[in-house]
């Protein structure tokens, strides 16, 4: 029997599973959803920006019409999910600072877990969490006279996944570079602000200046903000898919540098 084969089976007998980053997934997941089962009012926490916007703001755009003349809840109510994908995803690095601090996570990369799985469990967690936001805030505006199409909405929620898996891997890259809460803060707070202020969240960009909106076309969620209320109103065109794209292109970048920082903290 060689070396390599023996290795293995050594393993095995001894009951250390070998990695699996399907399982291992599911296992960080699961670790990740327990705190919000235990204590279901954090969704709500969660939601409380855009419910601030909806109730605060929203009733500004009552005699405002939308880019194209039509109802002004039409296209503020998709900025609003894509700004809660952005704030929900965005500050998930908190999460993982108490545990950077504590040893906790140098831990969990000690044990035979797959490092990948170690990111994309907490990433899905965060995801779960945001998806279940937006559906609740959808549900808030139908009563005001929003109206979605099934399809558009399906799309566009998984269109919102995507965004919100690449931001949440953002997060956490830069909770593991900084690993201070100090820092975090500031710097997440400084790039998700003009992130959503330059992707037309609030009010259509198209009713920007003309160098306003020159800028807001390097914005990456500018494309993604315009492909949910395209989906939203029912509209299959190529806006839906450039938006598409930008965001499984960014996002498939972050998970590729995600994996690779993993990889590296437990050589």
């Amino acid at each position: 029997m060689t070396t390599e084969t023996a290795a293995p089976t050594a393993a095995a007998e001894a009951g250390v599973p070998r990695p699996s980053p399907l399982r291992d997934t599911g296992i960080v997941f699961a670790r990740q959803m327990r705190p919000l089962l235990h204590r279901p009012a954090l969704l709500l926490f969660g939601m409380l920006q855009p419910v601030l916007y909806l109730v605060l703001f929203a009733p500004l755009l009552s005699g405002l019409a939308g880019a194209e003349g039509e109802n002004p809840w039409q296209w503020f109510v998709p900025g609003l999910l894509v700004m809660l994908a952005l704030f929900t995803a965005g500050f998930a690095g908190f999460g993982l600072l108490p545990e950077l601090a504590s040893g906790a996570h140098e831990r969990l990369t000690a044990s035979p877990v797959s490092r990948v799985a170690l990111l994309l469990g907490r990433v899905l967690g965060d995801v779960a969490v945001m998806t279940a936001q937006a559906v609740l805030i959808v549900v808030l505006v139908l009563p005001f006279g929003f109206r979605v199409p099934v399809a558009g909405l399906v799309v566009g929620l998984l269109l919102l996944v995507v965004l919100g898996t690449g931001v949440s891997s953002v997060s956490y890259l830069v909770a593991l570079r900084v690993r201070r809460t100090f820092v975090f803060a500031p710097i997440v707070q400084t790039a998700v602000m003009p992130l959503m202020l330059l992707s037309g969240v609030l009010l259509p960009m198209e009713l920007a200046p003309g160098w306003l909106y020159g800028l807001s076309r390097i914005n990456p969620v500018a494309y993604v903000v315009d492909a949910e209320r395209a989906l939203f109103a029912g509209e299959w065109n190529a806006v839906v898919a450039l938006g598409w794209a930008v965001a499984v292109a960014a996002t498939l970048l972050v998970l590729l540098l995600g994996s690779r920082a993993m990889r590296r903290i437990s050589a």
